[in-house]
């Protein structure tokens, strides 16, 4: 409790009073609940217009029963009882303090709580406050970095007041001006910088790329670096350092941080991460905060907001970021859904390349390569896997086929009714003649499965000995022309074959006519891949006799090169 009277500072270092403690002069303030204090009437109230208010309400000659003053409550006041020693200070001393930056804050917004005001005193502590801030400018990196770190321990009135604001811009305008080194002073020339509407902080951006200054904000509260970072992207300050920034605050902070710190660590990262370009947001950054937060019961709209953000870089991504471990009550080895819901925010974001798609069409093989030989993957995710992406995704479904074929094997007891619904991502037209030979001859893959790998594949042979017929005539070669012609009736017939045999298949059962009328259709179809490689070679000499430079832009099909 603080006896403060009409005197100087008595032995104690509190304020002496000058007479009797009259109860019609004093008042006991408790300040926030936490002390109390004994004041002069008159002299408080001439400056406070809060505190006249509440003279005005309490009869001054009133005491209680025992004796004491009346008794008056401030709850909520900035800085509590240390800031309240300081405004009476300043009252007592006939409104003289010494003000610093290691006590601005505090004072300015305790004055503003006590309506410290011109109204009712010209030589007013709000005035005075507000003067010392507007040498800002003139401070040290360091002294503004007191005032900052001050105004996180009472952040609503520091930013209802303004000077969270003011000390923000006079830090970003320092940062716009001094180099790679950390600046100990600074004079007005240094931090003449302004930020405009329309321009792009051209200053900042020659500088942005120092981070010098990342450890003196790493232990900020989130609340203040939210502040920081919403006034950096109003004024468009390059999107790279301050994604670095909040890569290195969240490091920095997360470990040590309690689970409650970690959530809101996380939260407000996240959130800032998503206001920035995501073309200045690391992917690899963004993996290891979801990896970092597994384990944590942070809100869905936070996780939906990391993972879209994941998605939309899934280009960039590599396996070994994709390979989640699953959640116990899947059952599963790794996240599927995880990665299923990264494709979906891909595939769903705006100007997708064909470059990025095909990129991440080489990824999804390799991670479904990953997962096939997991038992406990469900024949529904593995299809939804390939599935996700478009066909244009992908140049060729061999990948595709090797993972479908060790899935296969892994899983020998599903039903013949789920293996055709596998069989089915295939894309026949995108797989090798090695792929569909393969097939044929693959026990595991049922037998419509394969008679459409030998439809594929005489498809091909077709299409090549068309090509071949065409190029023959062309350069006037009988003999290839008689031999595309031969190659034609005998693709006819297997493709009769075919027909046949695709209609006598029964959906319901494998036996063994079966498999050897399939082998038996192969064999027709690699007796027409051998005439294609003979006549491949023919070509090649005829081209060579003949000096055909002007087919030079005819290309072989792709198939038979």
């Amino acid at each position: 409790m603080g006896i403060l009277g009409l005197g100087g500072v008595n032995e104690r270092g509190g304020l002496r009073g000058s007479g009797s403690m009259e109860a019609v002069s004093y008042f006991e303030v408790d300040v926030n609940g936490r002390q109390s204090f004994f004041i002069d009437k008159g002299i408080i109230s001439s400056y406070s217009g809060k505190v006249s208010q509440i003279f005005q309400q309490q009869s001054a000659s009133v005491t209680n029963l025992h004796g004491r003053p009346p008794r008056v409550a401030l709850n909520d006041l900035p800085g509590g009882s240390e800031a309240f020693e300081l405004l009476t200070r300043f009252c007592y001393s006939n409104g003289k303090t010494h003000i610093t930056p290691s006590n601005v804050c505090r004072l300015h917004c305790a004055a503003i709580f006590m309506e410290m005001t011109e109204e009712l005193h010209t030589n007013n502590l709000v005035t005075q406050t507000d003067r010392f801030l507007q040498g800002m400018v003139y401070w040290t990196w360091s002294e503004n970095l007191v005032v900052l770190k001050q105004c996180q321990e009472f952040i609503a009135p520091a930013t209802s007041s303004g000077i969270l604001y003011k000390i923000i811009n006079s830090m970003l305008l320092k940062l716009a001006a001094n180099n790679e080194s950390s600046p100990s002073s600074s004079s007005p020339e240094s931090s003449s910088v302004r930020f405009s509407c329309d321009t792009k902080s051209s200053e900042f951006a020659k500088n942005s790329g120092q981070s010098w200054w990342f450890e003196d904000f790493s232990g900020l509260s989130t609340l203040v670096i939210e502040k920081f970072i919403m006034e950096m992207v109003r004024h468009k300050i390059d999107n790279l350092i301050i994604s670095r920034f909040l890569f290195y605050y969240f490091k920095s902070r997360f470990p040590s941080s309690t689970p409650i710190e970690k959530l809101e660590i996380t939260e407000a990262v996240v959130n800032l991460l998503s206001l920035l370009d995501k073309n200045s947001i690391s992917c690899k950054g963004l993996f290891a905060i979801l990896r970092m937060t597994s384990g944590l019961a942070i809100s869905k709209s936070c996780r939906d907001q990391l993972e879209s953000m994941i998605g939309s870089q899934l280009d960039q991504a590599t396996l070994d970021n994709l390979l989640f471990p699953a959640p116990v009550k899947m059952g599963s080895l790794y996240d599927v859904n995880l990665v299923l819901r990264f494709l979906k925010s891909f595939i769903g974001g705006d100007g997708i390349s064909a470059t990025a798609l095909k990129r991440v069409g080489v990824l999804m093989d390799k991670y479904i390569a990953e997962v096939a030989p997991d038992s406990s993957l469900k024949p529904s995710k593995f299809i939804a896997l390939v599935k996700a992406l478009p066909d244009s995704a992908r140049e060729s479904y061999d990948e595709i086929y090797r993972a479908l074929d060790m899935y296969l094997e892994v899983h020998a007891g599903l039903s013949e009714e789920d293996r055709v619904k596998i069989c089915r991502v295939l894309n026949h037209e995108k797989l090798s003649l090695e792929a569909c030979k393969h097939i044929t001859k693959n026990s595991n893959i049922p037998s419509r499965a394969a008679i459409q790998a030998v439809i594929s594949q005489q498809s091909k042979l077709k299409s090549l000995l068309e090509g071949y017929d065409h190029f023959s005539s062309d350069i006037n070669t009988t003999p290839l022309s008689y031999k595309s012609k031969v190659s034609k009736s005998t693709c006819h017939e297997v493709d009769d074959q075919i027909v046949l045999l695709a209609k006598k298949v029964d959906l319901s059962m494998e036996n063994e006519k079966l498999k050897a009328h399939l082998q038996g259709m192969q064999w027709k179809v690699i007796e027409l891949e051998k005439m294609c490689k003979k006549m491949q070679s023919q070509m090649s000499r005829m081209m060579m006799k003949n000096k055909v430079a002007s087919h030079g832009n005819a290309r072989l099909p792709r198939l038979c090169s």
